[in-house]
């Protein structure tokens, strides 16, 4: 049986961070660019290694952006941070026109995604950055689940060229990954196998769907579990192969229902192979402030809240 261990959990931040210094050991090109927010979005670990490849933009996130673009046009290779919220909205122009229009090898990285930014609240709460991201041309967009997964997806933007995001959440995250897992961050992952209903999930929700999928058992609810890292572009052939095996969907996800990675199911699934697909995230809501966990149960993305949820879907199969 697939299990995590919600207890033991570790920092996916201060994982993108050790992972900018080793990309940055690695290659001489990586620079790092932030906006007074170091110590939150991790990237402090990459400036006390590399101080002069590490630059302090100020609250100026539009100007982060387009000078990302400049340091790029002379071969390095920029990776930009701050909060979700600021790096996709604030600076939307900035990423569509100056990054993405002329195909510039820039990656963005908005960190405190979702509702677990927690009591910084709605304003703060980015719930729309994946969407966001995902509609404009030549973005590529992943959202790891655990600490390794982080690694593997700032390595492979360090050696993709083009434009990427990565998403990476506020709170700590207990492991998903074995030790020695082969990661291919343009490829889902089936973590678990199962002929009843395909749940698709990423990022911090498939912890929670792991054992939520423990509880579904004991009901005799036999639960797959295709997890997504690369939202755009979708590996759309594990997404058919398993709707096609369980003729059922549910995807969920620590964003809006809107845009994230159950519209993008719902548009493979749509076109490929059209099956029932139930979105479960944040309804076209803001959110709002809270701790971690009030915030997961309220909007019903815990493990306990998800069982439930996806025990009364199954009555709709």
């Amino acid at each position: 049986m697939l299990t995590v261990n919600k207890k033991e959990r570790k920092s996916i931040r201060a994982a993108y961070g050790k992972a900018l210094a080793e990309v940055g050991r690695e290659n001489k090109n990586v620079v790092v660019l932030d906006s007074d927010l170091a110590g939150s979005t991790q990237t402090a670990i990459f400036a006390k290694e590399f101080p002069d490849r590490w630059f302090d933009c100020g609250i100026a996130e539009a100007d982060m952006t387009t000078t990302a673009v400049g340091l790029a046009t002379v071969g390095k290779i920029p990776f930009i941070s701050s909060f979700a919220v600021f790096a996709t909205g604030r600076n939307y122009d900035q990423v569509r026109n100056g990054i993405c229009y002329a195909g510039f090898n820039v990656k963005v990285v908005g960190t405190h995604g979702g509702i677990t930014v927690g009591e910084d609240g709605a304003t703060h709460q980015s719930l729309e950055d994946v969407s966001l991201m995902r509609g404009i041309p030549g973005m590529q967009v992943l959202v790891p689940s655990d600490c390794a997964e982080m690694n593997a997806a700032v390595k492979y933007a360090a050696n993709h060229f083009g434009p990427v995001y990565i998403r990476v959440p506020r709170s700590n995250v207990p492991d998903v990954f074995e030790e020695g897992h082969k990661f291919d961050m343009t490829k889902a992952v089936v973590l678990k196998e199962g002929k009843d209903v395909t749940i698709v999930t990423n990022g911090e929700t498939t912890a929670e769907v792991i054992e939520a999928s423990e509880m579904l058992a004991k009901q005799g609810i036999d639960v797959e579990i295709v997890h997504m890292p690369m939202v755009k572009p979708m590996d759309k052939t594990t997404v058919i192969e398993s709707a096609k095996k369980t003729g059922f969907v549910i995807t969920v996800e620590n964003h809006s229902v809107i845009g994230g990675v159950g519209s993008a199911v719902c548009e493979v699934l749509s076109e490929s192979h059209p099956v029932p697909v139930h979105r479960l995230g944040v309804q076209d809501t803001f959110g709002q402030s809270g701790d971690f966990n009030s915030l997961m149960k309220h909007y019903r993305l815990n493990s306990t809240e998800l069982a439930e949820d996806i025990t009364k879907l199954m009555e709709l199969k």
